[in-house]
């Protein structure tokens, strides 16, 4: 690997040891075999690079995601799909030193991390550009920007949501089987009755 590589795969390292906040350049390099001058020739800085080498991180969790392939398995934007592949990310989540730790520390010391939060933020389209084609199936590539705003956006929100319930309290947060159960009350609650009357005239049925 040349100097590119190694910063990335140090500064993974570091993370997963230290955090972003803890993380020094002096520490890059000194995981990475390199030099101070290759932070900034690379990646521009070590705040920069410290961003790359997270988003490395939760791309190297895809496999996880889908459960090496049985998530295709399920139809894609059923209910059976979605639990699937909610029940194999939150498995990440329950795992010891979950990299999804990371997040958190970036919401929590957000000022102290100008530029990495700018870098992640800038990432969130194309993090949910990932999630949609996993639960709704079709191909990365075909997903418009306009889907990845808001289908995709959807996804990236539930997802930091669970990422802060299973950080700050894991025995309350959501398994898989509850959020999908939340989430057939919220399609059957906007389903309106096959004879055409909304659920709100439903309730009413018989009052006086």
């Amino acid at each position: 690997m040349g100097h590119r590589e190694d910063l990335l795969e140090g500064a993974k390292r570091c993370l997963l040891a230290k955090g972003f906040v803890r993380t020094t350049a002096r520490d890059i390099v000194k995981e990475s075999g390199t030099n101070l001058a290759s932070i900034g020739y690379h990646y521009g800085s070590k705040d920069a690079l410290l961003a790359q080498a997270y988003v490395s991180l939760v791309e190297g969790m895809g496999d996880a995601f889908d459960g090496d392939g049985t998530v295709d398995a399920a139809a894609p934007g059923s209910l059976e799909r979605f639990e699937r592949v909610w029940a194999n990310i939150i498995a990440t989540m329950k795992e010891p030193g979950s990299v999804w730790r990371l997040s958190m520390e970036v919401l929590a010391f957000g000022d102290r991390l100008p530029e990495v939060r700018a870098h992640l933020a800038a990432a969130q389209r194309e993090a949910g550009r990932g999630l949609v084609p996993l639960l709704m199936g079709g191909r990365e590539e075909d997903v418009s920007d306009g889907t990845a705003d808001t289908l995709g956006a959807f996804y990236v929100t539930l997802m930091t949501g669970l990422i802060a319930q299973w950080t700050f309290d894991p025995a309350s947060a959501p398994d898989a089987e509850r959020l999908t159960a939340g989430l057939r009350q919220v399609v059957e609650a906007a389903t309106p009755p096959a004879d055409g009357a909304s659920a709100a005239d439903a309730s009413t049925d018989g009052a006086p």
